[in-house]
């Protein structure tokens, strides 16, 4: 399954029209949804969901992640947490606080999910895990990584083989899709784009990169899976795919990873978690768009 391999291994990107270029401090230029705009400020401004607007303000001054979290965290895993919640929709989350415009923010229970759409999902999800998951395994980016292990993971690589990975789960899961007699197609824009934009991300700044590294796999193993779960009841009499399986107990695999996480976040400036945590809205806008393709 060749296209499904790397980007850097795959073929040339076309640009979609959705799509535009940008530059922001800290990562040189990439491609990002075009109702995406990145302020100096390093905060952002999201307008593509209708009428809706979510404004992190680069005024956040005094205690600012209260301002992020509504209140005290336990540690920066906590901080970000509350900040993905309160971007899910009041529909998806008791916690959410936006209001539900396009399909993909509704009750999951309200999809109306496509067997060539879940397909598309599953190919642009993978681009994006693929990506992620050689960042942190490779050397290629020597400041991630020295970033990471200055600030209390070592050069054994704590982030890496953490059980979270998906790449290898996904590809058992387009194979029997294959096998099936199902034509997988190759990746689109949305995941193409989402890791393009890791890729440049992780060179220019290791703390904006923990978020998207931190919502990736996290959602995942939350609402992911209610995702998956009702998705399948619609369209795969109810299997279960390799990608949300996890071997081992996923609990205390996500515990560790957070002890993880909350170590290296320990030694960070607060602007350097603000920095982090204003990143949420990025990954939740790249993630969306890659879930609207189930209904497609």
């Amino acid at each position: 399954m060749e296209s499904l391999t790397l980007i850097s291994q795959s073929r040339s990107l076309s640009i979609n029209p959705n799509l535009r270029i940008f530059s922001s401090p800290n990562v040189s230029s990439t491609f990002i949804p075009k109702d995406v705009p990145y302020f100096k400020t390093q905060f952002l401004k999201l307008t593509g969901m209708a009428t809706r607007n979510v404004i992190v303000s680069a005024a956040m001054t005094e205690k600012p992640w209260k301002r992020y979290t509504g209140g005290e965290a336990k540690g920066f895993v906590d901080e970000m947490r509350l900040v993905a919640m309160k971007l899910h929709t009041r529909q998806q989350a008791q916690e959410g606080e936006m209001e539900a415009k396009a399909p993909e923010e509704q009750r999951v229970e309200e999809w109306e999910p496509t067997l060539d759409g879940y397909l598309k999902f599953l190919v642009d999800i993978k681009v994006v895990y693929d990506t992620l998951e050689q960042i942190i395994e490779k050397p290629s980016f020597p400041s991630l990584l020295s970033d990471i292990e200055s600030m209390g993971c070592g050069a054994d690589g704590e982030f890496r083989n953490t059980g979270l990975e998906r790449s290898e789960k996904l590809a058992k899961d387009l194979k029997w899709f294959e096998e099936k007699g199902y034509g997988v197609p190759e990746a689109s824009s949305p995941g193409v784009a989402y890791a393009k934009y890791l890729k440049q991300l992780s060179e220019k700044d290791p703390q904006a990169f923990i978020c998207h590294f931190y919502n990736i796999y996290f959602a995942n193993t939350a609402g992911g899976r209610i995702i998956a779960k009702k998705v399948a009841e619609k369209i795969l009499d109810s299997r279960e795919l390799e990608f949300y399986k996890w071997d081992g107990e996923l609990s205390q695999l996500l515990q560790n990873v957070r002890d993880k996480l909350n170590k290296v976040a320990e030694n960070w400036s607060r602007e350097d978690k603000n920095r982090c945590l204003g990143e949420t809205e990025i990954s939740f806008k790249f993630y969306r768009e890659i879930v609207r393709l189930m209904l497609s």
